[in-house]
């Protein structure tokens, strides 16, 4: 499935992913947009927190970010 077919069934979101480098299927996920640019003024102070932390340990706790389409339907 491609971004213009999740577009097609609703609404297209877009999160930046940090996952982690030793445990699997854990990570953080931020909203963002189609280039990934997290707009950190928008986020709650945890949030905001969680994100600096992921940010400043990637390649130690965390992988490169990747952004990812997601749907609200």
């Amino acid at each position: 499935m491609n971004a213009s077919t999740l577009r097609s069934q609703g609404v297209a979101r877009y999160e930046l992913r940090y996952q982690s480098l030793f445990n699997h299927g854990r990570g953080y996920a931020f909203p963002c947009d189609a280039e990934g640019r997290v707009d950190i003024d928008a986020l709650n102070e945890r949030l905001r927190v969680n994100y600096l932390y992921a940010h400043m340990l990637v390649g130690q706790d965390f992988s490169v970010p990747a952004v990812c389409v997601t749907t609200v339907q």
